[in-house]
């Protein structure tokens, strides 16, 4: 094929990231985008360039053209999109976290395995550029051998109210930006097993807004007897906070995603961002530019249409987010019990926030 036809399930925030992107790669074309409300998804469509709408996206998957399809769901509907997608047979790029629940997850597995289309998993932090920089240094030696890594991302809170409600997100900031963190860590390190888990969390800031927790500690040991922290956070004030760092034998590495690469800004009125996640841009922040090349976007959906295109395996797929989603569910039960967790883990739980609330009438911190 010349071009990879791409189809957008969404049209808020995420789905935005995913257009632009994909203006900037040129074999692929986003022919069509389903959202539920026809006034904005045509406006969407409009500001974006893109010739088909639709309010019901079973709709759209009957197109013909149609190759590839992008998910910007909230999370409790991934894991249906991902079933009437296999169905079709569309390949799909998943947006994190995965899904609800294990039992989803093997469920979406299945259904892609069954019909043969590639099931992706968009983690943009596996193509962003100053971390693909920091992951050849520990490829090519010039670390030592790895023994500790740290990431961490941190802002005042989600860009989405249903980020906030745990029925639609199954989950706190853990949840939403943990995962970013679990799959640098398997990506930084060749994805190892991992081995054990430990995390702490609470609520500290936003207990007026969710059930879901704010602020998250994460532990995890790998094979190799690497030991992995990530830090988590809505209830950090001043913008945007995206870094990690690695330690070996023969020399550490310090990667920030927006210092060096960002302007020093202070607004009393705030702003507007292409990528900033969330937060508020009054007071302090970090004014980005060429946001979506650094965050790594293009590049991601670059590669996923390549795959499509040259019928190639993903660098990210299902399985790595499934294995990203049992760390998860680990961690939010080790913030319940206080105790670390061994893997593999085994649950029943039908989100994460259900696993840290079990035998308790509210969230624990």
């Amino acid at each position: 094929m010349d071009q990879v036809k791409v189809g957008l399930i969404g049209s808020q925030f995420i789905s935005t990231i995913h257009a632009e992107a994909f203006r900037r790669v040129p074999n692929a074309e986003v022919v069509a985008v389903a959202s539920p409300t026809r006034k904005h998804v045509k406006a969407f469509a409009e500001t974006h360039g893109i010739p088909h709408v639709f309010t019901d996206y079973m709709k759209m998957l009957e197109r013909d053209d149609l190759d590839l399809v992008v998910l910007g769901l909230p999370n409790s509907l991934h894991a249906q999109a991902v079933l009437d997608c296999a169905s079709a047979g569309k390949h799909v790029v998943c947006e994190k976290p995965f899904a609800m629940n294990l039992a989803e997850a093997d469920r979406m597995l299945g259904a892609c395995r069954e019909r043969g289309v590639k099931l992706m998993y968009a983690e943009e932090l596996c193509f962003t550029p100053k971390y693909v920089r920091l992951k050849q240094l520990v490829d090519e030696g010039a670390l030592g051998r790895v023994y500790m890594v740290k990431q961490s991302e941190k802002h005042d809170g989600p860009h989405s109210a249903w980020f906030w409600d745990v029925d639609r997100s199954g989950g706190g900031v853990m949840f939403d930006m943990g995962c970013h963190a679990i799959e640098f860590f398997r990506w930084m390190l060749g994805k190892p097993r991992a081995v054990s888990v430990y995390a702490d969390m609470g609520t500290y800031v936003h207990g007026d807004k969710t059930r879901g927790d704010d602020n998250s500690v994460l532990i995890v040991k790998f094979e190799g007897d690497v030991t992995c922290v990530a830090e988590e956070s809505w209830a950090k004030k001043g913008g945007m906070d995206d870094r990690a760092e690695v330690h070996g034998s023969a020399g550490v590495a310090y990667a920030d995603v927006l210092h060096g690469n960002s302007l020093l800004t202070y607004s009393e009125t705030g702003y507007g961002y292409a990528v900033e996640k969330a937060g508020s841009t009054k007071g302090w922040s970090f004014t980005m530019f060429e946001e979506l090349w650094n965050y790594g976007f293009p590049q991601e959906m670059q590669h996923f249409v390549d795959c499509v295109q040259k019928d190639e395996q993903p660098l990210e797929t299902g399985e790595d987010g499934r294995a990203v989603l049992e760390i998860l569910f680990a961690a939010y039960e080790s913030a319940r019990t206080g105790r670390r967790v061994d893997l593999p883990f085994k649950t029943t739980a039908k989100s994460p926030h259900e696993q840290w609330t079990k035998g308790t009438s509210r969230a624990p911190g």
